[in-house]
């Protein structure tokens, strides 16, 4: 066989992007740039609304499904197509208004300027190929989606409560609300660094005492919980910074994998403490003198979504520093049963939205199916956690504890009892000294 020759054909194949079809994947792919991707279809048949646009699409990833949703124009049963269409509609209103707010074409120009000048960059920031998109096409779809974001934001950031505007993105709450989901989604994202540029074109008309950074970081309802020096690629990134920046200063503990955690009801019926920690969107845990250490983890349809799209993210670029999937395994591992999630409740580990406990244990079970598990980042504490609850010191003392002391009135009674017994004893001893002088 001619392995030079194969090599040479292997080469030329590998370094010519497949063109024409969406959904092809890009090889070789740029590691640098690449930070948007394809949510694994692993993780995407366990709940596939979870990553999936409901109103607004951004970007190529998504793109083809405009099409779809024109041939579907006057389905009005089929709302989210028609939800589509209407958002289509509304970024070419918001792109006149946002003329109309600054000094018209000349800015809209040289936005357009601009994303054309790093329209290169902007392909290779996601993981497919995207030359199956002419490049007018792709730049108007840039600059369209680009204008959606900021101009969007800059509304919400200047509505005045219980003033209407006529538009019902800002109007209906529901509407909002669904458009703040869909930028969240991995496969719905642009380059941060695009929106960035776009941004500083025109911030000192429209804010000037904001970069888009705060902006973003204040509309996403990030502000005082991220610093200036963790960097992101785009808006689900930001959530992930938001939650691991705390992690990254300290000295990382090598990622190992633990096969087996105790549930909390069954760690806490064998003398494991918990207690929660006021940091709300970190994920610092700790384990010390008995007593397991963690932030409340808020429960609900949104945070889902988030964390789902999240651990996407870090499948596909964190996969050796998942700190996010590392933490809901280790959830996942605490909770098995509604009394569990009760538990976790009760201590304000958990704070849920969602229903019943029984709800809040399948949401979380579900979360890490899927998930390829490199190590966890908390294979220290889960040993030290399972060591302590397998102490016969610590059994020892939870079932006298559980045994004696868990009914008010018995609790009374023994130490009552043990009183007694102690003050007997006393007299006893007092007793014999008495009569040994005596003697």
């Amino acid at each position: 066989m001619d392995f030079t020759r194969l090599g040479r054909i292997f080469k030329s194949e590998s370094t010519t992007e497949p063109k024409g079809y969406p959904g092809m994947w890009k090889f070789p792919k740029d590691p640098e740039k690449c930070c948007i991707y394809r949510v694994p279809e692993i993780l995407r048949s366990v709940n596939s609304e979870a990553y999936t646009p409901q109103l607004v699409i951004i970007g190529p990833l998504h793109h083809y499904m405009k099409t779809q949703a024109l041939n579907s124009l006057g389905d009005v049963p089929n709302t989210k197509s028609m939800g589509y269409v209407n958002l289509e509609e509304h970024k070419k209103i918001y792109l006149a208004k946002f003329g109309e707010r600054l000094d018209g074409n000349e800015t809209i120009d040289g936005f357009r300027r601009t994303i054309k000048q790093h329209e290169k960059i902007i392909r290779e920031s996601y993981s497919e190929s995207t030359t199956w998109i002419e490049s007018s096409e792709f730049v108007d779809m840039i600059l369209h989606d680009s204008v959606f974001i900021l101009e969007f934001n800059l509304r919400r950031i200047h509505r005045i409560r219980g003033m209407k505007t006529g538009d019902p993105l800002i109007d209906e709450p529901c509407v909002g609300f669904t458009i703040m989901n869909d930028l969240m989604l991995l496969e719905n994202q642009l380059p941060y660094f695009i929106l960035s540029k776009l941004f500083d074109l025109i911030f000192p008309i429209v804010m000037p005492n904001r970069t888009f950074r705060e902006l973003i970081i204040f509309v996403f309802g990030f502000r005082d919980k991220i610093g200036n020096s963790s960097n992101f690629r785009h808006f689900t990134d930001l959530a992930r910074c938001v939650r691991v920046e705390k992690l990254q200063g300290r000295a990382q503990p090598e990622f190992k994998h633990f096969e087996h955690m105790f549930n909390a009801d069954k760690l806490h019926s064998g003398g494991v403490k918990f207690e929660v920690l006021a940091e709300e969107l970190s994920l610092e845990v700790s384990f010390v003198n008995g007593c397991l250490k963690m932030p409340c983890l808020t429960i609900s349809d949104r945070s889902e979504m988030t964390l789902r799209n999240i651990m996407a993210l870090e499948q596909c670029h964190y996969p050796h520093t998942a700190h996010v999937s590392s933490y809901v395994l280790f959830m996942d591992y605490l909770i098995d049963t509604d009394k569990d999630v009760e538990l976790l409740v009760e201590k304000g580990i958990i704070k849920s939205w969602i229903g019943e406990p029984s709800s809040v244990a399948k949401m979380v079970n579900k979360l890490g199916l899927g998930i390829a598990d490199s190590g966890s980042y908390y294979y220290d504490i889960a040993v030290k956690v399972n060591a302590h609850y397998s102490s016969p010191l610590t059994k020892s003392f939870a079932i006298l504890k559980r045994g004696y002391f868990g009914n008010m009135w018995l609790g009374t009674a023994t130490v009552a009892a043990a009183l007694l017994l102690l003050m007997t004893l006393v007299q006893a001893v007092s007793s014999v000294i008495q009569v040994l002088q005596n003697a």
